[in-house]
């Protein structure tokens, strides 16, 4: 590896040391974070930053709490999987409802840290509260006394014991479904009072199991565990409030006609809110529910053709006058929209992307109201639908707030800044300690087709025009990741990239989100030839505006739907693509699971044309260019089967491809790993494309 590399091995891809997770508690008067102490430290603490004095403190070490840590346990790391996450220690915590007091599980232990003392500069150290095994998920309560947490398949409470009743299901947790494609990541809720805790039961009994064995750890016992498969069963979930004291109540609604629990929580101790959906997500119910009896009523329903969009972050919620609020789409699909009370809120102008509570009395939402690439941070007066810029520069932009304090976060080229303002006016800026960006990247951004497709193209530094250069294709180009943004870090890798000689081009083709929800629906019912025609005509456009993009040379690399993309480029349009790198790609949509491919694709038994045509195992003996496959042999999100079988068509086919299987690893490949991929992928595009 050259020194680029071996720097963004050791820095995390220069994550380390730079504050996340932010939480706003004691009524604006402390931010909670997580960092680690530096650049090439991966393990994260848990730290605080008191308003009053802008004075930051470490309140809990992981390297003091576990000097020697072991492996995580299984459901800590699959959970880290899901939520992304590189850094090592903490990964996560989870504030009182005062705000006052962290809970967080470290090595399957768990442990408190209490504001207490930091005023004064003199935190306390973090106690470690005794659990019945493995502790995964902890939440405390109201006032931080009481803690529930996983272990196992029950959900416990400390101090107190056991709450949830040993009947062969999984209690505490979000489904596979749920925690992967739903937006829903926690599986229990304390009501606002601390008197119960609304918890999912999850039954996966007539799941199939998918197994791995890690040959780079022989000794460790096979994994197995529940996967829901296109067309096949999915998790019964079940939604109950559990007294510590009292009786079990479970929640009722049509869960067969709407199996998906989407979304969940206390609106008041009197008061439960949950969004359901029907399994191929075109009706979504806003229900509410009364704690006491189980009963619920319909406040709202949502219905689309073809699937209705993820839930808007913030949404549903209940304003201050009653009046329910929640995502819509303007008529057409022009733009993803907020609603009172069923009645358009915002219009065709802006593309709401969250919104992040309350300031002065109106709505705090991140939206965008340009490009698609930057996101501009509004007030919203929820009665006349005004809006107020309050950080609309170049770049995105991003917001947090609690009782007239904020944290807005700006990333654009010059790097990532936060600034902390105080309800009293005054500001701070949170320590970061991460590696300096190498490079200040302005991607040449452009939108191109009669779509209005968004690309993006780095050029080598100092760049000669007039010189030809090989293209490398470098997209995700799926549903729920955005590729083309104005955050800086994303550009980072492509830069070295274009740096090696390539005209680095990456195109978010329809079917991706933040363009409009016409535009993401684009994708119904078909994977294949709208990714496909779409990235080829977007390098087409661009070549006719940059002379030096060599069209006969040109590369493709992805992983996971990228990955798929670059497979299917050089099978189908061997004509455009001359080499490609596949990584992680998911081959036969028919092996994915149930939420996410049958939201765009239907139920394989209803269409199963839609399913083989949007699989590349049946265009294994069309290869003609150079292709480059690569596996985690520990993926649980894309089995490494899927690579498998595609090779063993190759192979029968008399297709000859390269392989690259990696013992150990999963689909979030570890630092250092993935630095080592892409200069095997450098070697691959340099010998195949000179």
């Amino acid at each position: 590896m050259d020194d680029f590399l071996r720097l963004s091995a050791s820095t995390g891809r220069f994550t380390y040391g730079a504050p996340r997770a932010f939480s706003f508690g004691d009524d604006g008067r402390l931010l909670w974070f997580l960092r680690s102490t530096g650049p090439t430290d991966a393990f994260d603490g848990l730290w605080v930053l008191d308003t009053a004095t802008g004075a930051e403190s470490r309140l809990a070490d992981p390297r003091e709490l576990s000097p020697e840590p072991g492996a995580l346990p299984v459901a800590e790391r699959r959970l880290r999987e899901r939520t992304r996450l590189v850094a090592a220690g903490i990964g996560s915590y989870a504030l009182s409802g005062d705000g006052r007091s962290a809970v967080f599980p470290l090595y399957g232990r768990l442990y408190r840290v209490s504001c207490e003392g930091v005023a004064e500069g003199k935190a306390q150290p973090a106690e470690e509260i005794p659990a019945a095994g493995p502790a995964l998920d902890p939440r405390p309560d109201a006032d931080g006394s009481r803690t529930a947490y996983v272990t196992g398949d029950a959900l416990h409470i400390h101090p107190g014991g056991r709450i949830s009743p040993d009947d062969g299901a999984r209690w505490g947790l979000a489904e596979f479904a749920a925690a992967e494609e739903l937006g829903r990541d926690r599986g229990h809720w304390w009501s606002p009072d601390g008197e119960a805790l609304l918890a999912a039961r999850v039954d996966e009994t007539a799941l199939q199991r998918r197994h791995f064995a890690d040959p780079a750890h022989p000794e460790l016992p096979a994994e197995d565990f529940a996967y829901p498969e296109a067309g096949g069963p999915n998790a019964e979930v079940q939604l109950w409030v559990l007294g510590p004291d009292g009786p079990r109540v479970r929640l009722e609604w049509d869960a067969a006609a709407y199996p998906y629990v989407s979304d969940a929580g206390w609106e008041s101790p009197a008061e439960i809110l949950l969004t359901v959906q029907d399994r191929l997500q075109q009706n979504v119910l806003l229900l509410t529910a009364d704690p006491a009896t189980g009963r619920t009523r319909e406040l709202s329903r949502t219905e689309h053709p073809h699937w209705v969009d993820p839930l808007l972050p913030g949404t549903p919620a209940r304003l201050a006058d009653g009046r329910m609020l929640t995502a819509a789409d303007t008529p057409g699909g022009a733009a993803r929209a907020l609603a009172v009370d069923g009645e358009l809120l915002t219009g065709s102008g802006i593309q709401v992307r969250r919104v992040a509570g309350f300031h002065q009395g109106r709505l705090l939402i991140e939206a965008g109201q340009r490009d698609p690439a930057e996101q501009q941070v509004l007030l919203l007066d929820p009665t006349t639908g005004e809006l107020t810029p309050l950080a609309d520069g170049p770049g995105v932009h991003g917001v947090q707030a609690s009782a007239g304090a904020l944290l807005l976060t700006c990333a654009d080229a010059d790097g990532i800044r936060r600034t902390v303002h105080t309800a009293d006016g005054r500001r701070f800026t949170p320590g970061d300690l991460s590696a300096p960006l190498p490079y200040r990247v302005v991607p040449v951004l452009e939108r191109v087709t009669e779509h209005g497709i968004p690309t993006a193209l780095v050029l080598p530094r100092g760049h000669v025009p007039g010189r030809r250069l090989p293209v490398l294709m470098d997209s995700y180009g799926g549903p729920g990741y955005q590729d083309v943004s104005a955050e800086p870090r994303r550009w980072q890798h492509r830069q070295w990239w274009a740096d090696r000689g390539f005209a680095v081009v990456t195109v978010d083709n329809r079917g991706t989100p933040y363009v409009s929800p016409s535009f993401t629906h684009a994708m119904y019912r078909g994977f294949s030839e709208v990714t496909l025609d779409d990235q080829v005509a977007a390098l087409h456009a661009l070549a006719a505006r940059h002379p030096d993009l060599d069209l006969g040379r040109v590369g493709v690399r992805g992983w996971s739907y990228g990955g798929y993309l670059s497979a299917m480029a050089v099978l189908r349009r061997p004509d455009v693509f001359h080499a490609a790198a596949a990584g992680a790609a998911p081959t036969d949509f028919r092996r994915y699971d149930t939420a996410y491919t049958e939201r765009y694709l239907g139920l394989p038994q209803d269409h199963p044309d839609v399913y083989e045509r949007d699989s590349l195992v049946p265009d294994a003996a069309n290869l003609a260019r150079p292709l480059l496959l690569i596996t985690g042999l520990a993926d649980d999100n894309v089995h490494p089967s899927h690579t498998l079988r595609l090779s063993r068509a190759l192979t029968d086919a008399g297709r000859p491809h390269q392989l690259l299987a990696l013992p150990g690893v999963t689909h979030m490949t570890p630092n250092g790993t993935r630095e080592k991929i892409t200069a095997l992928e450098l070697e691959f595009f340099r010998r195949e494309l000179a």
